[in-house]
């Protein structure tokens, strides 16, 4: 335990100021401030703008998390690729469930995903696995995701090997890596405020309005 000398988490704070969200603003449909506010991300130089938190549940309920690259999105979902046999693509094989995080820290904004993942067509994965740098494609052969291993030279040493072995030619796609895209039920938009008086805007799936649906609540921060 840290002794009274030693920083205090519970000291850390600050203002956020960087400008509100009002309905006013929000378009009928979460994937138009979405795009903006993943662009302005972008724009801003943050770190990694694409990077999400990726959250899962086990079979006894436990929840995991993880960070992953957005690579895809558009109005039917959001796009990730990973090996099919981590330990993500094995819990979501049996709860299609899932939740996903984009922390925007340095504009004082989150976003949070609800959904369905789904598995992508090989199709979508093959096209783009094709489109990734030779050696992230030999190190998809190489990681076994989330299996032990006895320490780094073992994936330093296969990665050696199969950069050898596809040294001429195209590498040809793992059996067992793929992607899934996430159906979004909800996408909550989260902009830091004064007074940690936040402003919150959720859209849920609405089936009943048939022209826009989406329903639109503001949350007490």
């Amino acid at each position: 335990m840290a002794d009274n000398n030693d920083f205090d988490v519970a000291d850390s704070r600050r203002e956020y100021t960087r400008g509100g969200l009002r309905r006013a603003d929000l378009p009928a449909a979460p994937q138009p401030l979405f795009e903006h506010w993943l662009k302005q991300a972008c724009e801003a130089k943050l770190a990694d703008p694409t990077a999400m938190v990726v959250a899962t549940v086990d079979e006894h309920g436990q929840p995991f998390q993880r960070i992953v690259l957005l690579k895809h999105y558009d109005e039917k979902g959001l796009v990730f690729y990973t090996n099919l046999g981590s330990r993500k693509a094995q819990q979501l094989a049996s709860n299609s469930r899932i939740s996903l995080l984009f922390p925007w820290h340095m504009l004082d904004r989150q976003v949070i995903v609800l959904g369905q993942a789904e598995r992508l067509s090989t199709f979508e994965v093959v096209k783009y696995f094709a489109s990734r740098p030779k050696d992230s494609q030999i190190g998809a052969w190489v990681s076994h995701q989330s299996s032990r291993i006895s320490a780094r030279g073992v994936l330093e040493s296969k990665f050696l090997e199969l950069k050898q072995k596809f040294s001429q030619g195209e590498v040809p796609l793992p059996s067992f890596w793929g992607g899934f895209r996430v159906s979004v039920e909800s996408m909550e938009f989260w902009q830091g405020g004064e007074h940690r008086l936040h402003d919150r805007f959720i859209y849920q799936r609405d089936v009943a309005d048939k022209e826009n649906g989406w329903k639109i609540d503001r949350l007490a921060p």
